[in-house]
């Protein structure tokens, strides 16, 4: 039997109602253990929320991996190139692609009779995943894009209507310039998307490829480029490298080399200021870990002065400083543990409603969300447990040594 496990346990059960146990400083300790774990449950599920429904954003307008001409700049009036079936299908093999489609783009200015805005036409084909633009339809519905027939529809966002006065089932013109001559288009609304990123909505409107290809006076070959969904979003860069070696030696049909670019390398401004939030969070959990050892330590020493005399008799009976030491860490394991318990079936509550109520809204032009987006993952669930309960532990190896201190002989004579 575990001599200090058994007591330790006694003494926490306190069988005699005594109730030495649970004075007031020794509940706030367990209180804020319990709020403290709470609150970094909660901070890290928004951050991965929050992390993960902006960068999936940028995803669902520019996918994982672009492979576009090499001689392309950032801008979005790019050289054309082609990609015949073997290449697309040599992409297609690479482990972690799952799709594969062709994207060309065109800057514009769209002008009605009161204002006007300069816009990106971006042309897709048959096979583009329409998943993120359905999630986020306001109103009207998809337009489908056939190879043997070119449809003026297009899809704009909520963000261009609004300051362009369009409805859905409208129509307006677009005008482009290609070299000295400027292109005039007419497109019918037949749908309006809003995904609150501002950046992107207030720039792209969705069309049939073949209007850009007509606008940039190319063949029916050539495009701006290739989008490529990948399964695991933590093997893009390896999966977006080793497109890179695959292509870089490749041409196409007019002697173009092929350029390889992760959404990362395309967006590195956001993607590193989302990294940034993960300092953040780690400054809050620091200081709430800290809030809680402390809070802790003062529930520790209550313990050990209330059984002041329980340790002399201890020491008299022959137990030395360490096997009393791990009785009052034993304490301090059942209370912390039970402050973990409460912290958790908090946290999780709130996420729980969050994330199917959306109870807690956000102002989307600031945070680009509507409302506070919530990620649980188990993994982190008993990481931050587990870490919370080892590092404060650790914090009450010092504290516990008070014991040493104490002699039989003093405790024992004042009962």
């Amino acid at each position: 039997m575990n001599t200090e496990f058994f007591i330790a346990k006694r003494i926490y059960g306190n069988i005699e109602g005594e109730k030495k146990v649970s004075p007031p400083a020794i509940r706030v300790a367990v209180a804020s253990i319990a709020l403290g774990l709470a609150v970094m449950i909660l901070s890290v599920a928004i951050l991965i929320g929050f992390k993960k429904e902006v960068r999936n954003k940028i995803i669902g307008f520019g996918s994982h991996i672009q492979v576009t001409n090499f001689e392309s700049n950032n801008s979005y009036e790019m050289s054309p190139v082609v990609f015949n079936d073997s290449i697309i299908n040599e992409i297609k093999s690479v482990p972690n692609v799952v799709h594969v489609e062709k994207f060309s783009t065109k800057p514009g200015i769209i002008k009605t009779e009161d204002d006007f805005q300069g816009i990106i036409l971006k042309g897709v084909d048959e096979n583009f995943n329409w998943d993120f633009f359905s999630k986020n339809l306001e109103e009207g519905r998809l337009f489908s894009v056939s190879p043997d027939s070119t449809t003026t529809d297009v899809l704009i966002s909520q963000s261009i209507a609004n300051t362009m006065n369009l409805k859905l089932n409208d129509s307006f013109v677009s005008y482009f310039v290609q070299g000295e001559k400027t292109s005039i288009r007419k497109f019918h609304i037949c749908g309006i998307y809003r995904t609150n990123f501002e950046e992107y909505d207030k720039l792209f409107v969705l069309s049939d490829i073949k209007q850009v290809r007509k606008l940039n006076q190319w063949d029916e070959d050539m495009v701006s480029g290739l989008e490529i969904l990948v399964k695991d979003y933590d093997r893009m860069d390896v999966t977006a490298e080793q497109l890179y070696l695959n292509l870089q030696l490749k041409q196409d049909r007019l002697g173009n080399h092929f350029y390889t670019r992760s959404i990362k390398q395309l967006n590195p401004m956001i993607f590193a200021w989302l990294d940034v939030l993960d300092t953040h969070v780690v400054v809050i959990l620091v200081l709430l870990l800290a809030v809680a050892g402390f809070s802790m330590i003062s529930g520790l020493l209550i313990i050990i002065l209330e059984r002041a005399n329980m340790i002399g008799i201890l020491k008299a009976l022959g137990q030395n400083n360490t096997s009393i030491r791990k009785i009052f860490l034993y304490i301090a394991a059942f209370l912390i543990s039970k402050g973990l318990l409460w912290g958790n079936l908090i946290a999780i509550a709130i996420c729980l409603i969050q994330k199917y109520t959306g109870v807690l809204k956000l102002n989307p032009e600031t945070y680009y969300l509507s409302e506070v987006p919530i990620e649980l993952n188990i993994l982190h669930l008993v990481l931050l447990n587990a870490g919370t309960l080892a590092v404060i532990l650790l914090i009450l190896v010092g504290p516990s040594y008070l014991v040493a201190k104490i002699s039989p002989a003093k405790t024992i004579r004042f009962e």
